[in-house]
């Protein structure tokens, strides 16, 4: 099982920002290449593992982070290229968050924002477009070209804005769903099943749902358009994907305020709308159901584990909003600097390398879009965490054939893994959900200036008052 290792920032940046070397008398800076990466708050492995964190893989690979993740980068790029590499890396909140610190004068060559953010960014003209080189599957040190999951790479080719798919611009580092966590002792599975328990007076102030207005207005459109998307003849049409997504993605004032009057009821019945009180709340009991994207929830049944308390986790059957975070390359840093952009992309690429992948996601809890093309470490550490002997009285086959290869009765024959029946609803379904999951997963679109304005208004309503009536 995952032992997740949650740190203070500051450890890494204790570590991981150096001084910048002088020489001469002081005046004159290095060749050395200044690198500002800005990611997600707790979102890559820190290093100072213990002894008893060490992964031991069946094919003989040891796998520990010694260091933490920025220093092991500044030392292999040195040795692969000859040239010294100082990481200034620091972090955000929010993409909201990432984006005020880029507009109001904050430089970065290298950030992680979220899907809807990279698609923002590349509509403004903010981005840098990876180079061919780095496309390059033939190349020894392009981990991520050769071993990025041909589902997610699917998404990103799936995605474009003004003719330019998302994939030229963004390099995929973890990805998952929202869902349901849940006590399996106080909700039922059926009643996980639908988005519309939020609404269940059964459990009024014992549930919590994210205060965001993307994810919330995600889940309150499924409820709305509940009866149509749950029309047989609507799910089994061959355009289901396209038609979930343009569906869950609408925002006329119509759709709009029936979200809207469907989050106030929500609002009226929960404990809460949160941010990151929603994992505590779970493990201590304090709510029976909380909306979670599912890193946090896999983080969430880990620590419930060690208390002794068996939690779950579901995707709703009207469908579940897939995200991904991205690496993306900004204008106003590299400013057409190629030493600094080929180290932005080998930073890329050091991350996406198998070993490295899985020291992140064992760290922060979260799901790599590496499948590690080759090299098989990504599936033997899959096993590592929640295989079972066949031999066990009950097990369940899981088939992920669908993000090593492509969903196929091969693939899904080489990529089953056997885990014990409670697995079903818990972290490896989280991590990699299986193919009917993904199947009805919609990525949320970049909304233009108009809806964005329409939906905030409609949230600020939701959060606070309604600024029509008191206007009126």
């Amino acid at each position: 099982m995952i032992v997740l290792r949650r740190m203070s920032v500051a450890v890494l940046l204790a570590a991981a920002v150096l001084p910048v070397l002088l020489t001469g008398c002081g005046n004159e800076e290095s060749d050395e290449i200044v690198l500002r990466v800005c990611n997600w708050e707790e979102y890559i492995d820190e290093g100072d593992w213990g002894e008893d964190e060490l992964i031991e893989l069946d094919d003989g690979s040891r796998i520990i982070g010694e260091n933490n993740m920025i220093q092991d980068f500044e030392d292999w790029y040195y040795e692969e290229y000859g040239e010294k590499v100082e990481v200034r890396y620091s972090t955000f909140g929010t993409n909201e968050e990432l984006y005020n610190q880029i507009t109001i004068g904050d430089v970065y060559d290298l950030a992680c924002p979220s899907e809807y953010m990279i698609m923002k960014m590349m509509r403004e003209g903010m981005l840098v477009p990876f180079s061919e080189g780095f496309k390059n599957a033939s190349a020894e040190n392009n981990y991520y070209s050769n071993g990025l999951s041909p589902y997610i790479s699917s998404v990103f080719n799936s995605l474009s804005i003004d003719g330019e798919p998302l994939g030229k611009y963004a390099a995929g580092y973890m990805w998952g769903t929202n869902g349901l966590l849940y006590n399996p002792e106080e909700v039922s599975d059926e009643e996980a099943a639908h988005w519309d328990m939020l609404l269940n007076k059964d459990y009024f102030r014992r549930i919590t749902i994210k205060d965001s207005v993307r994810e919330s207005y995600f889940v309150a459109a499924a409820m709305y358009y509940y009866d149509e998307i749950t029309d047989p003849d609507f799910k089994n049409s061959p355009d289901y994907h396209e038609r979930l997504t343009e569906m869950i993605n609408r925002t006329d004032p119509e759709t709009v305020k029936a979200v809207e009057d469907i989050l106030v009821e929500v609002k009226d019945n929960v404990y809460s709308f949160e941010t990151d009180a929603g994992k505590a709340d779970m493990v201590t009991g304090k709510v029976v159901a909380n909306v979670q994207w599912s890193g946090d929830a896999v983080y969430s049944m880990d620590q419930a584990d060690e208390d002794g308390l068996s939690l779950c986790y579901s995707n709703p059957e009207e469908g579940t909003n897939l995200w991904f975070d991205g690496w993306v390359m900004l204008k106003n840093g590299l400013e057409q600097d190629e030493r600094k952009q080929r180290a932005a992309e080998a930073f890329v690429n050091f991350l996406s390398r198998p070993d490295n992948a899985i020291r992140n996601m064992y760290y922060i809890g979260y799901t790599s879009v590496i499948s590690g093309g080759d090299s098989g470490l990504i599936y033997d550490y899959i096993n590592y965490n929640y295989g079972a002997d066949e031999e066990e009285d009950s097990v369940e086959y899981n088939d992920i054939g669908y993000f090593f290869e492509n969903d196929t009765d091969e693939a899904n024959e080489r990529y089953t893994v056997i885990t014990t029946q409670d697995q079903t609803k818990r972290q490896l379904y989280a991590q990699y959900p299986p193919k009917s999951v993904v199947d009805r997963s919609v990525v949320m679109a970049c909304f233009d200036d108009e809806s964005n304005e329409r939906i905030n208004r409609s949230w600020t309503n939701v959060r606070c008052f309604d600024l029509e009536k008191l206007f009126k």
